[in-house]
């Protein structure tokens, strides 16, 4: 039984596969031709520009959380050790202890 190869689209990065039925096997492939990268130097510039502002931005806002994690996190110790304080004092049930 003499089969025909066929074709097939790669649905990820949309090249089209030549496949051989009988041995299951991709024969060739052929790529998609990809987009120039840069279009225009002076959107280019810009968007380089934008993106320097956005990372500004985003380095401040984590400086910013920074700053405010030992807060939180004295918080959080101070009420877990109030919790501590008003739970009555048993100790946890281990695995061993049911034995």
């Amino acid at each position: 039984m003499a089969s025909e190869m066929f074709e097939v689209t790669c649905p990820c990065c949309k090249a089209i596969l030549k496949v051989d039925p009988e041995t299951q096997s991709v024969i060739s492939h052929k790529e998609t031709p990809k987009a120039p990268a840069i279009s225009d130097l002076a959107t280019a510039v810009a968007d380089l520009k934008e993106e320097s502002a956005r990372r500004e931005a985003m380095f401040q806002k984590s400086v910013e959380a920074e700053k405010k994690q030992a807060d939180v996190l004295s918080r959080k110790f101070d009420e877990l050790l109030r919790q501590a304080r008003n739970s009555p004092d048993s100790k946890p049930i281990r695995d061993f202890d049911l034995d």
